[in-house]
This record gives C-alpha cells, structure tokens and sequence, in this order.
C-alpha cells in the first residue's frame, strides 16, 4: 500500500543503518536530534504521540556523549534520540504516569531502564502518551489527551504503548520504549504497522521497580523493523544486581540472531487460541494471507493449539494482583482521581480470594508445560494480537468482538494473556492491511528466553510478507 512521507529523510532510515553511520562518522548525533525534532514539531499537533519533550536535557546530554568509532557494544545506540513511555521516571523531566495527581511530578532518578538505555547511547527526547497508569487498549487521559492513529486519525492507536507506536510510525523517532501487561506493546504495534516485543521476565532491565519479584509487567523495546527491535532489545539486556530478576546477555547479540536467520521455520498457528477470544473473520482472513506467503517461503505451517485450562481465569486474578498491589497503594490522594476502569482493577485485586490466587500460581505452571511440549516441536505458537482493526478513537474499549459483547476493557485483549500468563516472548509484526487499509499484527509466542528464535522467525516472515510500512504522513478520511 503506498503512502506518503515528507519529513526528514534521516527519519525515515533505519535506526540499524543511522548508528553505523554515527560510529563510521558519516554524520553527527546533532543532526539525528535536528531532524527528529522537525517531524516532531510537523507531526505532533495531529496525532499527539509524545506530549513531552525534553530538547535542551537531550542536547546536553549529547555534548558530553563520547560516540567515538571504538565503541563495538552491540547494544550501542551512539546519540541516537529515544522516547520513553510516561510509565517510567526520566530525571528531570515531567512524568506523569497520564494521572492528574502527577501531573506536575519532577522526578530526580531516572528508572533503571533509562538509565541504562543512556549509558548505552540513547539520548531521551521525549515521554510517549499512555492512558492512566497505562491501564487501557487505547492512549487517553485527563493530562495529555488522545493519541492518534497515523494510518487514519480517526481511529485508536491502542494502548498502552500508543504515543511510542505513533511515534515510529510517523518517523519522530527510530526507537521507542514501551512496556506490556494485556499487550501494551503488541496491540499498538498491531494497529500501527510496527514491531513490539514483549521479552521474558528480566531480559529487558526489569519491571516496576516497586514490584521487583513480578514477572506479569515488563519493559520492551518498540521499532518499525525486525532488526531494529533487536538491536534495541541488545541496548536494553544484561544482568543488574538490583534487578533480582534480570539476567545476562546472550553470548550472540540478538541483531547476529536475526542476521543468521533463515526461512526454515515451524509455526503453529491458532486464529482463536481454542476459542479463547473472538476474532473477526476478515482478521483471520488476513492473518491466514500471510502465512501462505510464508509456506510459499519455506516454512512449515500447521494448525494447532496446546491446551489452555483456566487462562482466562488465571490471567485475570495474576492482573488483579498487579493492580492492586502497585497502582493500588499509592496515596488516597492520588487514587482519588483514577478513572472508573482503572479502579475496578485496583477493587478487583483487593476482593480476590486465597484460592483464587492459589490456583492461578498452580494453573499458570499448567498452562506452561502444555506450550512448553508444543515449542518442542515449533518454533512459535501464532495468533491474532487483537480481534478487530482499531475503533474510533473516541471509544475506551469496543462493545463487541464478531458479534460477542465485550464486558470490560481488557475483555477484547484476550489475545494477550497467555504470553503474560507463561513469561514466554512474544512479538507483533506487521504482515499487511485490512480491507479497511489499516495495519495487521500477526503475534509470535516463542520459547523460554527465547528472544533470539523468536527474533529470527519474525525476520523470516517480515522478508516473506514484504510489508511495506512507514514511516508515514498522519492519514484523514
């Protein structure tokens, strides 16, 4: 599908070919910072992707980064500008968390990932918009405002990593930090014609640090291709000793992973997970499309799912736990102004019963070793990422899914859970277009730890569907 693009052309290189640049000196770090902030400043009143920006803090930052060519680090991102999604303290910076009662907050440390990401290389530029306390499938909230879907304004961008997908889709930055509970990378990514990766517990610098033994929320990288999510994942891996679950880098980069990959792959392929979440027909129309390119390809495709008892149940109580336990005990006065959707979460958690939460740590081990037996024989279980193509933007969550009521907000993320539910990587990758013209996820759920086999299957399937995505214009119809 073509599309047009008018901004810098950096912004449209990828972010892989612009770092090798900067270490062979064929351009400047200033330049990188130039250019993303002309598409910011073309972009942002359309789509309202990164509310916060931090110019002078990047700028200073970037003086006193040595990018000198010596540097060989795969992770090394050498003064490349980065946004961080508004769930993780910048030094410095507002941080609100999308929640009135922060709206002003000025945090003085930044989060371990940041910190990281910046000794790394990466220069932040901006905080992308997330709904409150990133509880929502669509990027809102009374601080900021809504996000946009470039493909079509009209529509959501998901959540709640919605501002970062934007923010590559559009081409105002090569790198964007996200975090994922019910899909908070997957689904933007899906509805925005980019790549997010949801790593195992640990690999990507930890969770919250206030929940640091948890391993439903984590921190991932967000990029318009295979290869730059790798080597974002790079920048982000390795072992903290005050992350207790956070572990070493693999030996081979994840960027050599997908490089060596091949088209000799397994896939099993489930359009519903056994009936667990209702999917629209032209969604597994589409889906289905795809991966007859990738049969064409060379690789072996078959229809099956492992068992599934109690996912639904199971991710449910280990959310409620999340909620309740993290957002759910900061101050009343904070609390006091959460919205409804929000609360029922936080209310959910405090309600829970002792078996409840018993037999969801008993059920999720089930759940495990049936697709543990499964990746013994595939490479990646394949699914939707969400049912549907983005609703209007003015709408929290839709009303059904094919026909079938949804009852709440994380109701029509069902696509989601089980990633969560096991702590296997995941992975949305763009593999076409909707009859309507919007972008279609197709989600990888890979083995233990297995970043750089789920890495390399996405790029064996990216080469196949040929998806030609942005970075692009904002889009009216």
């Amino acid at each position: 599908m073509s599309q047009s693009y008018s901004g810098p052309e950096l912004c449209a290189l990828d972010a892989h070919v612009v770092v090798e640049m900067v270490r062979k000196r064929e351009i400047r770090p200033s330049e990188l910072l130039d250019a993303s902030f002309e598409r910011i400043a073309a972009v942002e009143p359309i789509v309202n992707a990164l509310p916060t920006l931090c110019e002078q803090r990047a700028r200073d930052r970037l003086a006193a980064l040595e990018t000198g060519a010596k540097n060989v680090d795969p992770g090394w991102l050498g003064g490349l500008p980065i946004a961080i999604k508004d769930l993780a303290a910048v030094s410095g910076v507002r941080s609100t968390w999308g929640t009135r009662a922060l709206k002003d907050n000025i945090p003085d440390q930044s989060d371990p990932i940041v910190e990281r990401l910046e000794q790394r290389g990466g220069v932040v530029i901006a905080k992308s918009n997330t709904p409150e306390m990133g509880a929502g499938g669509n990027t809102f909230n009374e601080v900021f405002g809504m996000t946009r879907n470039p493909w079509d304004i009209s529509k959501n961008a998901g959540g709640s990593s919605g501002g970062a997908a934007v923010s590559l889709a559009t081409g105002e930055v090569w790198l964007s930090h996200g975090s994922d509970l019910a899909g908070s990378l997957r689904t933007p990514a899906a509805y925005c014609g980019i790549v997010g990766l949801r790593p195992s517990p640990g690999r990507a610098c930890g969770g919250p640090t206030d929940l640091a033994f948890n391993t439903e929320g984590v921190q991932g990288p967000m990029a318009r291709n295979v290869r730059d999510t790798a080597l974002f994942l790079d920048a982000m891996s390795g072992f903290d000793p005050a992350l207790p679950l956070s572990v070493e880098a693999p030996e081979m980069s994840f960027q050599q992973a997908v490089i060596e990959a091949d088209n000799k792959i397994r896939i099993a392929w489930s359009p519903d997970l056994n009936g667990l979440a209702p999917v629209e027909k032209s969604m597994i129309a589409n889906l289905s499309s795809a991966l007859e390119k990738v049969e064409r390809a060379g690789a072996n495709v078959v229809e099956t799912c492992p068992e599934l008892p109690t996912l639904y149940e199971t991710y449910i109580t280990l959310r409620a736990m999340f909620w309740a336990a993290l957002p759910g005990r900061l101050p009343e006065s904070v609390q006091a102004g959460f919205k409804r959707t929000l609360r029922d979460n936080i209310e959910l958690g405090r309600t829970l019963t002792t078996d409840q939460i018993y037999d969801a740590q008993r059920n999720r081990s089930i759940i495990f070793a049936n697709m543990h037996r499964l990746l013994q024989d595939f490479d990646v279980l394949a699914c939707p990422v969400v049912g549907l193509d983005p609703c209007p933007v003015e709408e929290e969550y839709p009303s059904t899914v094919d026909g079938q009521p949804v009852k709440d907000y994380v109701d029509w993320l069902r696509f989601s859970f089980l990633s969560t539910t096991t702590g296997l990587p995941s992975l949305s990758l763009p593999i076409g277009f909707s009859d309507h013209g919007m972008p279609v996820g197709l989600q990888l759920i890979g083995p233990p730890r297995g970043e750089a086999k789920l890495l390399a299957v996405a790029r064996a399937i990216e080469l196949a569907v040929d998806f030609n995505g942005g970075p692009i214009d904002p889009r009216e119809f």
